[in-house]
C-alpha cells in the first residue's frame, strides 16, 4: 500500500530553502504518483521551464512552465488534524481492509 496517494496534501522536506529559491517547506497537492519510479508530481512544486516547438495543440509554441516529478522520500503528508507533516502507518481494520493512519491517530483514507 502506498503511503502517498493522489489528492494528498504534502510538504517538501528536502532541498534548498524557499528563501534561497528552493522548494523545501512548500505545501501542495499531489497530482500524479508513479509507484514504479517512486516519484510524484506536486502542484506548484519543482517548476521547470521547457521550450516547446509550435504544434497542433500549441500553435504558438514558446516557453512553458511545468511541474517535474519529486522523489517520494522528499515528501511528507500533512496531518489532517493539525496541518503539520506526519509519518504514516498502515492499520488493518476488523473487516480486513487496510487504511493509512497519521501518527496522531487521524485516519487519512475514507
Amino acid at each position: 500500500m502506498e503511503r502517498i496517494k493522489k489528492g494528498d496534501t504534502v510538504m517538501v522536506t528536502v532541498g534548498r530553502k524557499e528563501s534561497e529559491g528552493g522548494d523545501r517547506g512548500k505545501v501542495g497537492e499531489v497530482l500524479l504518483v508513479n509507484p514504479k519510479d517512486q516519484t510524484a508530481v506536486v502542484q506548484g512544486i519543482n517548476i521547470k521551464t521547457k521550450h516547446e516547438k509550435p504544434s497542433m495543440s500549441n500553435p504558438q509554441g514558446g516557453i512553458v512552465k511545468r511541474e517535474a516529478p519529486v522523489h517520494l522520500s522528499n515528501l511528507m503528508p500533512l496531518d489532517p488534524a493539525n496541518k503539520k507533516p506526519t509519518r504514516i502507518k498502515i492499520k488493518v481494520l476488523e473487516n480486513g481492509t487496510k487504511v493509512r493512519v497519521a501518527k496522531s491517530g487521524e485516519q487519512l483514507d475514507r
